[in-house]
């Protein structure tokens, strides 16, 4: 055994007996290494990543290729990063599938935060929901720059009748960090309830979040009353 396979060993067995409250940041990073980069020391690369990205939630959040330009990361690497955090969106998604209800603000915005959180380009997604508030399925239908979505309004009619939905939620993030909502959120906003309305379907709010916060527009008055 190597001084190297002592040191993994170690480091594993710490995890095992203590959690990863035994571990500072850079260690974390270079435990999860072990898994991709097998015969080498880690604890540098470690280092290199927390100098570069700042936190864990910048080295988790940063692009794949962003992460194999650091010194001493392979793509295997790269990609182990990369996968964790759309994984915990994921599970924090399933958590709140199969009896989450979204009938209030309070309720929409802590949901979309999840959804949305460590995300570095816009993205506009749709929840839909019966007449209860009870959430049927939640789409992304369109990605964009931080500056601004495409938005294509027939596939969220569409979406929201091929779920039999009663209500839709919009919601979609500001990367820039203000929750604030533009005259281009705004027009968006009414040519979608304007769709929806037609075939009977509610537009409820559309959620605008930003670092860790959210804005509803029908809390702002910028939606049509129910």
């Amino acid at each position: 055994m190597s001084i190297h396979d002592g040191h993994r060993q170690r480091k594993k067995e710490q995890f095992r007996r203590h959690g990863l409250d035994a571990f500072a940041d850079h260690e974390v990073l270079e435990l999860l290494l072990y898994y991709a980069i097998p015969r080498r020391d880690t604890n540098p690369i470690a280092h290199r990543l927390m100098d570069r990205f700042g936190s864990l939630e910048g080295v988790f959040s940063a692009a794949p290729e962003e992460l194999a330009q650091v010194e001493g990361m392979g793509e295997n690497a790269a990609t182990l990063l990369a996968l964790l955090l759309p994984l915990w969106r994921r599970i924090r998604s399933e958590s709140f599938s199969g009896g989450t209800i979204l009938n209030s603000a309070e309720c929409s915005g802590a949901y979309f935060i999840d959804r949305f959180f460590g995300m570095k380009h816009e993205e506009l997604h749709e929840a839909c929901l019966d007449a209860k508030g009870k959430l049927l399925a939640c789409f992304r239908v369109a990605e964009g720059s931080v500056d601004s979505v495409s938005v294509n309004v027939r596939r969220i009619a569409e979406d929201a009748l091929h779920c039999g939905a009663s209500n839709v939620i919009l919601s979609h993030n500001h990367p820039s960090g203000v929750a604030l909502p533009s005259s281009e959120d705004e027009r968006m906003t009414l040519a979608v309830w304007s769709a929806l309305h037609a075939v009977g379907i509610e537009l409820v709010d559309h959620i605008i979040v930003a670092d860790g916060d959210f804005v509803s527009l029908r809390q702002n008055g910028l939606l049509p009353p129910h």
